[in-house]
């Protein structure tokens, strides 16, 4: 995309998603930290579903210590790699004492130290809880960055720094909002939904897809023959 495709797409996903911001609950940035990690290859909704009960007992990085793996893992387990992700919540809560006085860093490196905590965990973080101007990248910002020329790359990071360098600073902390609710709700991965895309005019995407058409109608039966009172003529 030219600079001006940029701007003009980014206009347009704004005024399709005006109030966007992250699906995961939470409320305080340990919080938020916490159910980043337990979305990784999970959607927001299971996450949605299992924090509320993680949180009363776990609020706090102590609280979570604490609680520990085994108990972590059955409050959180209808979510993939349950085991896992309790290990890693209860250790990087043990970090967060150990290593920051039970505070969340407000630096990426600091962030992916961090057990369980990728550079996209990262920046979700520094954008959402401490306003920062980063840009993360999950698979639905990946492929809508490919897919439209607005950041084209074929690993997260250089899509991520595409993005970065591309999008005009005072946009860069909202796009990510916009990028992912369009990403998964209309640019899906089988059958992008162009036909409701808010920003198709900017998007490069060739084979943009068509609007359905309506299916028609089945016949059906009178209601003696579903009854078996009326046989059809052969």
């Amino acid at each position: 995309m030219t600079k001006a495709e940029v701007q003009q797409f980014l206009n347009d996903l704004s005024r399709a998603w005006p109030d966007a911001r992250t699906e995961l609950h939470y409320t305080t940035p340990f919080t938020l930290l916490v159910a980043v990690v337990l979305s990784a290859q999970a959607t927001d909704a299971s996450v949605n579903r299992v924090t509320p009960a993680l949180f009363a007992a776990a609020p706090t990085p102590q609280a979570m210590t604490a609680l520990g793996d085994e108990q972590v893992g059955q409050l959180i387990r209808t979510i993939g790699l349950w085991r896992n992700k309790a290990k890693n919540v209860v250790e990087l809560s043990r970090q967060l004492l150990a290593e920051h006085g039970g505070q969340i860093p407000h630096t990426r490196e600091a962030l992916e130290k961090l057990a369980g905590v990728g550079r996209k965990t990262a920046n979700v973080v520094l954008n959402v809880a401490f306003n920062q101007p980063t840009v993360p990248v999950d698979t639905h910002v990946f492929r809508l960055a490919n897919r439209s020329g607005l950041g084209r790359g074929r690993t997260v990071e250089a899509v991520e720094k595409k993005l970065e360098a591309r999008i005009p600073l005072p946009m860069v902390r909202d796009s990510h909002h916009w990028l992912i609710l369009q990403g998964r709700y209309v640019c899906k991965a089988r059958k992008p939904e162009c036909w409701r895309c808010a920003a198709q005019q900017s998007c490069l995407f060739p084979d943009k897809t068509p609007l359905p058409r309506p299916k028609a109608p089945r016949a059906t039966a009178s209601p003696a023959i579903r009854a078996g009172r009326v046989f059809p003529a052969d």
